[in-house]
């Protein structure tokens, strides 16, 4: 007897108008940037369609996949391994931003091929290993990959390792980790960020000009005892000097505060033109914000609930442990990183350069969360 298909409706739609209308702004936030530079006001957006009907059929041909062929070492390990060599060679062959692997005019950030990646591999070895999960065999080799899929990320992606981070940890804790391992790797964790934010200037000065704009800090008597001659202190102004760290953030809020309840209306927002950097990236939100409103805002906000909820829900119902896993990893992973978008456009949280999923420029982001988001409807329809 064939197994009766259940596709998630509400989900699918939730997903097609996630899409549908980040072309929609992006064609809005990038139009003029587009016109100056390339000479032609649909550049960005031509590229983002091509990127989203690509990443489109890949969705549907992994919706209707049986999500249980990813349950096994080849998918597993292969997927990471992939990532782990492709994370080495962009190291090497983009010496500068260490992110992208370019054929011809086409880029690839192999960082957010690392998300689908680390689910399947997490999924899979959660799942065969969960009766033990406090043991240190299975602690040690998750820990171990854990950390080179993030340390290779955050090299020139401290954003992405963070949601790849919390994504790791939604899944350790849903399987019982005991709250010792999970407060000992937290502390690890915490240290790794400190270390990747000290290794970079510019991440420290983002840090500090979000807790302490004007250095009140390093002027204390315990920061001249550890550091007399204010070395550290010329670090920060030297950087702050050749950028401000504060402008993204403070045109953002201006045109999210601009905006009122409804908006300027489409393609009428000012902070696109110039003043807000990255506009059409990683403050799109701030657009939407100035042209549609706090209705805009929250359409957005809502889509994300309802990939929170339906996510949640198939991680319930799901029929295997790995179903479970694969449908956690991917709600955590898509909501935590919009989350932390979202935090950084309305001055929550320091800047760190993560896009908004499904709205935000960039074709490999969206074909990394179209991948992931076919395997979490594949949860849905093989589940019968």
């Amino acid at each position: 007897m064939a197994q009766r298909v259940q596709t998630d409706w509400i989900l699918f739609f939730t997903i097609l108008a996630l899409v549908a209308f980040g072309l929609l702004m992006l064609y809005s936030a990038s139009s003029v940037v587009a016109e100056v530079r390339y000479g032609s006001s649909g550049y960005f957006f031509l590229r983002q369609l091509g990127w989203a009907l690509g990443a489109m059929i890949l969705m549907m041909l992994l919706k209707r996949r049986d999500y249980r062929i990813f349950n096994s070492p080849w998918w597993a390990f292969a997927s990471v391994g992939v990532v782990l060599a492709s994370l080495l060679l962009v190291y090497f062959v983009d010496p500068r931003a260490h992110r992208w692997l370019r054929i011809g005019s086409m880029g690839i950030q192999p960082s957010e091929f690392a998300k689908p990646a680390l689910i399947v591999f997490l999924a899979y070895f959660v799942t065969r290993r969960e009766s033990a999960i406090n043991n240190k065999g299975t602690l040690m080799p998750a820990a171990m990959m854990v950390g080179l899929i993030a340390g290779g990320v955050v090299v020139a992606d401290l954003g992405t390792a963070l949601v790849l981070t919390a994504t790791a940890a939604a899944i350790f804790y849903v399987a019982g980790l005991e709250r010792r391992y999970f407060v000992t790797a937290a502390g690890i964790a915490l240290v790794c960020v400190l270390l990747a934010i000290v290794s970079k200037p510019y991440r420290m000065v983002r840090v500090f000009a979000y807790v302490d704009p004007e250095y009140k800090l390093l002027e204390t008597r315990l920061v001249k005892m550890i550091d007399p001659e204010g070395k550290f202190k010329q670090v920060l102004q030297r950087s702050t000097a050749s950028r401000d760290p504060n402008y993204h953030v403070r045109q953002s809020l201006i045109a999210v505060g601009s905006g009122g309840p409804a908006g300027l209306g489409p393609m009428q927002g000012n902070q696109k033109l110039f003043y807000l950097p990255e506009a059409h990236t990683d403050f799109i939100y701030a657009v939407i914000g100035e042209e549609l409103g706090i209705l805009g805002c929250l359409f957005v906000v809502a889509g994300f609930v309802i990939i929170l909820w339906r996510g949640f829900r198939l991680y319930l119902r799901a029929p295997d442990h790995f179903g479970r896993y694969l449908a956690l990893g991917v709600t955590t992973m898509i909501v935590v990183q919009a989350f932390f978008n979202v935090s950084v456009v309305l001055g929550m949280v320091p800047p760190k350069g993560i896009p908004l999923p499904m709205i935000s420029y960039g074709g490999s982001s969206l074909l990394s969360t179209l991948v992931s988001l076919g395997m979490l409807q594949s949860v849905s329809e093989h589940s019968g």
